[in-house]
């Protein structure tokens, strides 16, 4: 009984670490609110559009669930975006791009989204496929704008 639970434990461990080493984390200095409102700003600066906001915490709010201040942006740009798409058009369940900002129980805030390279092992992409390279360059420089001080 005991091996099988270790065994468990070391499953959970596996499918948290794969599922960490597809993200890209960033700590914020600012709440969740403010860190999503500066990315809006820096995503609009650049000439993508924002297709949504959701804020998860007021979800959970309106079943009356408790959840700590979380918040998806979804946003992109059609340049990026549609060159991946014809590569593969089910890259589209992962397009238009997302980030994630949440509060964690410390208090910590943290800015997270995938790694746009991901794209090409989960939707057949060749692993150098420029757009993707540029999605990250992208992503990289709008969530740094995000969290700077």
């Amino acid at each position: 009984m005991l091996r099988k639970g270790i065994l468990v434990m070391v499953g959970v461990l596996a499918a948290n670490a794969a599922l960490a080493a597809d993200m890209i984390v960033k700590k914020s200095p600012h709440s969740v609110e403010r860190t999503i409102d500066r990315l809006s700003v820096a995503v609009d600066a650049a000439g993508a559009k924002i297709f949504a906001r959701v804020d998860h915490a007021a979800g959970a709010a309106s079943v009356e669930a408790e959840l700590r201040p979380t918040t998806m942006l979804m946003f992109g740009n059609p340049a990026l975006g549609t060159p991946a798409l014809q590569l593969a058009q089910t890259s589209g369940l992962d397009l238009p791009l997302r980030a994630l900002a949440y509060e964690d129980a410390d208090g910590q805030v943290y800015l997270v989204y995938r790694d746009p390279q991901d794209l090409a092992e989960d939707h057949g992409l060749p692993g150098d496929a420029e757009v993707l390279a540029k999605m990250a360059g992208a992503l990289g420089k709008l969530t740094d704008k995000a969290i700077e001080p």
